[in-house]
């Protein structure tokens, strides 16, 4: 086997359907084919071989798709890295899995005279013009069939966010990202034919496989929140797309702006999906299908809802406290509440074809991974609940619940309940310096109004904060870590 085999497949099925547009052009499904055997054949003949790792560090664009699909094309594992994510992260990456080749821009060339890790690498190509020390990339002439491999056989390498530490190294397999093709084509209903705008990388491969046109954003997708809006609803309305599953925080941009297109479907996650931006959006666009997707780097999709199949009782819910509702697990997910902390919360474990088994050299597997009857389940991090319609409700990271007085304290269900008030921007419920804080980003600054609106959430101290920090990657979760470092360093209001 080998996944390319599907993008094969649907090149013989429909060869001149568009399958990938950028800002620099479009390609077909058998044009694509072709550039990705022909630059298969270009890195077996510049010394590469089956079982060798290439580093890709390009922008979301065709030339990466082209390059990915031919490292897993000749049998090889390409390797994915978050450079802004720091030095010494990058050297983390690097470490835990040396390369075998490097393709990358010119500017990302340059991290080799910064980065030790890189200047290693002995194989580099590049796209365009000419760099020292670099083949220029060639796909022409190639027409070998993709190298068999084993279901088990690597193809991507990438690493969690580090939220929470060091990065660890998520290996999928062609057999993983077959089954995660199956998983997402459920949550995501892909439609072969379509024209999905692509804002994550990985899905871009799940749409090749099911014979859809992929259209790269045009914009900066490194910045969810900071999207060109205007860009982006030319592009839509230019290429007739359809439908879009991206961050909260990129939606959340559009529809500020009042530049969100007109999809069918829109399809969110990656991060906390708060009612109040979904419900805002449903209002101004009620013809719209919006579906919020549970996931993670480990096993993407876990669960999903559309947000019409929302009741009334359930937005109440939500309100008062019981946490976010993310809907059943889709079927190739199979979910249990472990280690339950009352009768009905606790961690929340999954096992699946799509499920990450376990951490590149096993760095990770003990605090994530639980063999039952010779099952390998992941643990998530995450707390949660099902309702009696089996739909699963998330409490928050175990790491964030503290005990206070007789009680059980989930930050996250007392932060989905606050964010419904119209002058809260953000929320964050932690600890610090021994006291249990209500951190509040409010748009209007009456901080006296919201602590009036939630008298149920006295216990905790109520504090202004001017900016909230967001992570880097989908700009949707709270930056704990920095959080803690502006209350070390700021007074509190």
């Amino acid at each position: 086997m080998n996944l390319v085999n599907q993008l094969a497949e649907k090149a013989a099925e429909h060869p001149e359907r568009i399958a990938l547009i950028d800002a620099g052009g479009e390609m077909s499904y058998s044009d694509l084919y072709a550039e990705v055997s022909a630059g298969a054949d270009f890195l077996r003949a510049s010394g590469l071989a089956k079982g060798d790792c290439v580093l890709i560090l390009e922008p979301i664009g065709i030339h990466l798709y082209i390059h990915l699909l031919a490292v897993f094309h000749a049998g090889m594992s390409a390797m994915i890295v978050d450079p802004s994510a720091g030095k010494k992260v990058l050297g983390n990456c690097l470490n835990l899995c040396p390369p075998d080749g490097f393709i990358g821009s010119r500017k990302a060339h340059l991290l080799r005279v910064l980065h030790p890790g890189i200047r290693k690498i002995k194989k580099c190509f590049h796209s365009k013009g000419y760099l020292p020390f670099s083949r220029k990339w060639k796909s022409n002439g190639g027409k070998s069939m993709p190298v068999p491999v084993e279901c088990d056989h690597p193809a991507l390498i990438t690493f969690t966010s580090g939220s929470t530490g060091m990065p660890k190294a998520a290996c999928r397999t062609h057999g993983f990202l077959l089954a995660q093709h199956k998983a997402l084509s459920e949550a995501l209903d892909f439609r072969d034919g379509e024209v999905d705008l692509i804002t994550l990388p990985i899905f871009a491969i799940a749409n090749l496989a099911s014979g859809m046109t992929s259209v790269i954003a045009n914009t900066d997708l490194r910045y969810p929140a900071k999207v060109d809006s205007e860009a982006i609803s030319r592009q839509c309305d230019e290429l007739q797309i359809t439908r879009c599953a991206a961050s909260p925080a990129f939606f959340n941009k559009l529809y500020d702006d009042k530049n969100l297109p007109y999809f069918k479907t829109i399809y969110t996650g990656g991060a906390p999906v708060f009612p109040h931006l979904i419900d805002a959006i449903q209002r101004d666009h009620p013809k719209l299908k919006i579906v919020t997707v549970y996931g993670s780097t480990e096993v993407e999709p876990i669960s999903h809802i559309a947000w019409d199949e929302v009741s009334s009782d359930d937005h109440e819910a939500m309100k008062q406290g019981k946490g976010l509702l993310v809907g059943k697990p889709v079927s190739a997910t199979k979910v249990m509440i472990h280690e339950m902390h009352d009768d009905q919360i606790g961690q929340i474990a999954v096992t699946g074809d799509h499920v990450l088994k376990g951490y590149l050299n096993g760095k990770g597997d003990e605090e994530t991974k639980l063999n039952l009857d010779d099952e390998i389940w992941h643990l998530t991090g995450d707390m949660g609940y099902f309702d009696s319609q089996e739909r699963l409700w998330l409490m928050g990271r175990e790491s964030a619940v503290f005990n206070m007085d007789d009680r059980v304290v989930y930050p996250f269900g007392i932060e989905s309940a606050v964010m419904h008030h119209p002058s809260v921007i953000r929320c964050a419920v932690v600890q610090h310096e021994e006291k249990n804080l209500l951190c509040l980003e409010l748009e209007d600054g009456l901080l006296d109004s919201v602590r009036e609106h939630f008298p149920e959430y006295q216990f905790l101290e109520f504090t202004h904060l001017k900016n909230i920090p967001m992570d880097k990657r989908h700009n949707a979760k709270i930056d704990y870590p920095s959080l803690l470092e502006i209350l070390k360093n700021l007074p509190l209001e």
